[in-house]
């Protein structure tokens, strides 16, 4: 029976200052919203203080690159930063109090290991039955949970669960779970043309040391509810038209050389689809960012510019070139 996982739902870039990533993003060719931080009075008729883990994300029409960070002791946040103030009834506060809390501190832990990729969400088709799937196949998770949220002149609702790993909501290799679907009018609501071209996710790339590579595949083969196929040293799991790759640390280099991993295991690399390589390439020269080749002829950013993020450009296939345009209210 196939799986009611159905794509790539986003991947998270956990950065130590938020003005850098925004600014890294602009120059990359993405247009990214302010990012949103939560906030909260003190006390009785104090204005709201920010607090826990702020965010914002380059949006796609059926996923996202997001940018998030810990908001620092001292509450300082970007000039563009935008004060999201919670409001819950006082039954609910003190569980999303709990939740903003444990997603800040297990933030803090990914940073400590490294800045970069952390956080791999997969989108499902109808999370309740992907949390039964998980359950009877032994994969230990948190349940799971839904968020409501504006969204423009809507309320969107965000239904989530997260994987227990080395920790509850932490694997190894960060935050890693499955999110429903994305609602595709509020999701094409937040869609603008991105000057480089984006269209979508076309893959993540998680290096695990090479004794390791069998038992990575065996737990995303779990989490996913389908087998990988063989290319070279590496595993790929097909996910609606992108995939997830697991490549051995001996093999990096010949998928991007040069790079190395920041600690095993972890998160490497993104793929991108642009509707125009070559104009993608032209716009970040322009922008004088650095630039690599892979052996299949996709560019990437190094991280060592990219806030520890490898961030690869792929030529779009025609199905990405047209997603954007077809999911606009009315058209």
């Amino acid at each position: 029976m196939a799986s009611e996982i159905t794509r790539l739902h986003h991947v998270g870039h956990v950065v130590r200052d938020m003005s850098a990533a925004f600014d890294l993003y602009r120059r990359l060719g993405f247009v990214v919203p302010a990012p949103g931080y939560p906030a909260m009075s003190p006390r009785e008729g104090a204005e709201p203080e920010p607090f826990g883990a702020a965010n914002t994300h380059a949006d796609f029409s059926h996923d996202f690159l997001e940018l998030a960070t810990v908001v620092q002791a001292d509450g300082r946040v970007p000039a563009n930063a935008r004060l999201v103030p919670l409001q819950a009834p006082p039954d609910v506060l003190p569980t999303l109090l709990e939740r903003i809390h444990a997603t800040s501190a297990n933030l803090t832990e990914c940073l400590d290991r490294f800045e970069g990729l952390h956080i791999l969400m997969f989108s499902s088709a109808d999370i309740d039955a992907t949390a039964t799937r998980l359950t009877t196949a032994a994969v230990r998770h948190g349940g799971v949970n839904t968020v409501r949220r504006p969204a423009g002149d809507h309320v969107e609702t965000v239904r989530y669960l997260e994987i227990d790993g080395v920790r509850p909501g932490v694997e190894a290799e960060g935050r890693v779970g499955v999110v429903a679907d994305l609602d595709p009018w509020i999701q094409a609501s937040r869609l603008a043309g991105h000057p480089n071209g984006a269209v979508g996710l076309l893959d993540a790339t998680l290096c695990v040391t090479d004794d390791e590579l069998d038992a990575a595949q065996a737990r995303y083969e779990r989490y996913l509810g389908r087998t990988p196929r063989t290319e070279g040293s590496t595993r790929v799991f097909d996910l609606g038209g992108a995939t997830l790759t697991l490549v051995p640390a001996s093999g990096l280099a010949t998928l991007f050389p040069g790079e190395r991993p920041p600690a095993l295991p972890a998160l490497i690399a993104c793929t991108v689809a642009v509707t125009d390589l070559t104009a993608t390439k032209n716009l970040l020269q322009r922008n004088e960012v650095p630039l690599r080749q892979t052996p299949l002829g996709d560019v990437f950013v190094p991280a060592t510019t990219a806030l520890g993020a490898t961030i690869v450009f792929r030529q779009a296939s025609i199905q990405h070139n047209a997603a954007p345009h077809d999911l606009r209210r009315g058209r």
